[in-house]
């Protein structure tokens, strides 16, 4: 599938190229319109459109949050626009992109398609935004925000190479929970903590973070693996059969004629496109960059079986607790008692959600101004109840 927003202007593409050759990127002067469009419009949000937008939307509450949670919550804006757009292009993609989805185990290591680029430049345009934002606010989020990005940037960066570039719409799908947890963090923002609301989108938070970041994660991780395994030890052949006669072009046998198939110009286009870069594949894939982007994936992925760890915790916590709202018998199946598991059941899922949310680093609502902290007892939530126990 070729780029569906097109090549970039000639002169930028020009001035580009030289650097992105020197730096090993050939696919990256396809795309740098792309990657700057997303950096404004993502730093444009943060800047302009929230602080305008917001306090039209929610007179009631962006107005009085401090200074810190107003900035929280400009970035949460920009998190929650850019998690929805591309999880949205992404399943576009994954199901319409034809050429993609005939790639040979070879290819999807190798090959490239504008489509898959076109996902990329819009992820390495917002980590360039998150990589700033990080910086200048150092002193806030942390040093371990700013490596987040900085590690995010160059595992996307390398499928400029290209590299993986199949996987690109692949594992994006990774941030299909992150517009759920970003819901939940503007809902105790608006004072709709422990709403019902709340609770649904909290259900669906735990449900697609389960479903996505450990089953699809786990299976493509090991998909991929594969893929990879197979390519080095295709570049370990070569290198070691010709190691008197100088460097083996390995592409003969990596890219396939697939476009001898189509019958239209486009169609023809796009399968060309899959081994348009292979001038820059013929030695092979580098072991070191195996190494590297399996050594990442395995920390993003264990990083997130720890994190439904804590979730689960949470909730095997709350269950051994003798709090009081404790479940009820099992054969008690009075209404109050049905009303009382209810709660607990949505207290419960809060709770977990909650943990998520601090696991990610995000922050919690612990600098709303003082009067939307001065509630009755009968509407405390969740987030509340859990930060009481951890004091």
């Amino acid at each position: 599938m070729l780029d569906p927003v097109g090549p970039p202007p000639r002169w930028l593409r020009a001035f580009v190229e030289p650097y992105a050759l020197w730096l090993n990127s050939p696919t990256f002067p396809d795309h740098v319109h792309e990657v700057l469009l997303a950096f404004v419009v993502y730093q444009s949000i943060h800047s302009f459109i929230s602080p305008w937008l917001s306090p039209i939307l929610f007179p009631k509450s962006y107005p009085y949050l401090s200074a810190r949670t107003k900035l929280n919550w400009d970035i949460h804006v920009v998190s929650l626009f850019q998690s929805v757009v591309i999880n949205a292009l992404a399943l576009w993609i994954l199901f319409v992109d034809q050429e993609r989805s005939s790639m040979s185990a070879g290819e999807r290591v190798f090959g490239y398609t504008g489509a898959c680029g076109f996902i990329q430049a819009l992820a390495v345009g917002y980590f360039i935004y998150d990589i700033i934002v990080s910086t200048v606010h150092l002193r806030m989020f942390g040093v371990g925000v700013l490596f987040h990005a900085i590690s995010a940037l160059w595992v996307f960066s390398l499928g400029f190479r290209p590299f993986v570039n199949y996987y690109a719409p692949v594992f994006i799908l990774y941030e299909l929970s992150t517009p759920f947890l970003n819901i939940h963090w503007f809902l105790d923002k608006v004072n709709m903590t422990g709403s019902r609301a709340q609770w649904y989108n909290g259900m669906l938070l735990l449900s697609v973070f389960f479903s996505c970041r450990l089953i699809w994660g786990t299976w493509q991780s090991a998909v991929v693996y594969g893929d990879m395994w197979n390519a080095l030890q295709q570049t370990w052949s070569a290198n070691t059969a010709h190691a008197l006669e100088g460097p083996v072009d390995i592409s003969a046998n990596v890219f396939t004629d697939a476009g001898a198939l189509c019958i239209d110009e486009t169609c023809a286009r796009a399968n060309a496109e899959i081994s348009k870069f292979k001038e820059f594949t013929t030695g092979g894939v580098p072991t070191w960059l195996v190494v590297t982007y399996v050594a990442s994936n395995l920390i993003l992925n264990f990083l997130n079986y720890v994190w439904f760890y804590k979730m689960v915790e949470t909730v095997r916590k709350r269950f051994r607790d003798p709090a009081e709202g404790a479940p009820a018998k099992a054969d008690d199946k009075s209404p109050e008692k049905a009303v009382k598991l209810e709660d607990l059941a949505q207290e419960i899922v809060l709770e977990a959600a909650a943990a998520l949310e601090q696991e990610e680093g995000a922050p919690l609502p612990r600098d709303l101004p003082l009067t939307r902290e001065q509630i009755s007892l009968a509407t405390d939530s969740a987030l509340e109840n859990l930060r009481r126990r951890k004091d």
